[in-house]
């Protein structure tokens, strides 16, 4: 029964110390990662990558568009669908 108590006692103070301790740490993370978002140089990057992203993005957009109209005319035995020869869709 003492060992039992001595040992509830001893987790009891390493929890109140490990919290405090952690979230002495977490503060400091969070306070080291708000400088680093803050930096103006960090912010120069970010929106020098997110420009390129957009750049990226916007010429596999148009690509895309170019190989969706040349891949039927590479694809033997198939044909462009018109509207007129497309079968009625019933719902439900």
């Amino acid at each position: 029964m003492k060992t039992r108590m001595m040992f509830m006692a001893g987790a009891a103070i390493g929890y109140v110390f490990g919290t405090r301790a952690g979230r002495e740490r977490y503060e400091q993370m969070k306070r080291l990662s708000k400088q680093v978002s803050e930096n103006p140089n960090v912010q120069e990057a970010a929106g020098m990558l997110r420009s390129k992203g957009e750049e990226f993005a916007g010429a596999a957009r148009g690509k895309a568009g170019q190989l969706k109209e040349r891949v039927p005319e590479q694809m033997p035995g198939r044909h462009k669908v018109s509207d007129e020869e497309q079968p009625p869709v019933y719902p439900g």
